[in-house]
């Protein structure tokens, strides 16, 4: 781990992240994140998107236990019909 740095917020909620961090991790411009806040720690988890070889393996997943409760296209057609109103 690195040296610790400080940074602040401004009046409209921003942070800047130090550039060694940013360098460090490769972040740039765009990146999005998940915010976690406990009392007084906030956690930034960078977002990234599954590669399609992680996807596929995601829906392969996803298929085989829809399978094993018994789900059927019918009901994830219904689901979404009733969700959109």
């Amino acid at each position: 781990m690195s040296a610790v740095e400080t940074t602040k917020m401004t009046s409209k909620g921003q942070i800047v992240i130090p550039e060694e961090t940013r360098k460090r991790l490769g972040l740039k411009s765009g990146d999005k994140f998940l915010v976690v806040g406990d009392r007084d720690v906030v956690i930034l988890k960078t977002l990234t998107s599954p590669s399609m070889n992680e996807f596929d393996a995601l829906i392969k997943i996803a298929r085989k236990q829809a399978k094993a409760v018994g789900l059927k296209r019918a009901d994830i057609t219904k689901a979404i019909d009733k969700s959109r109103g």
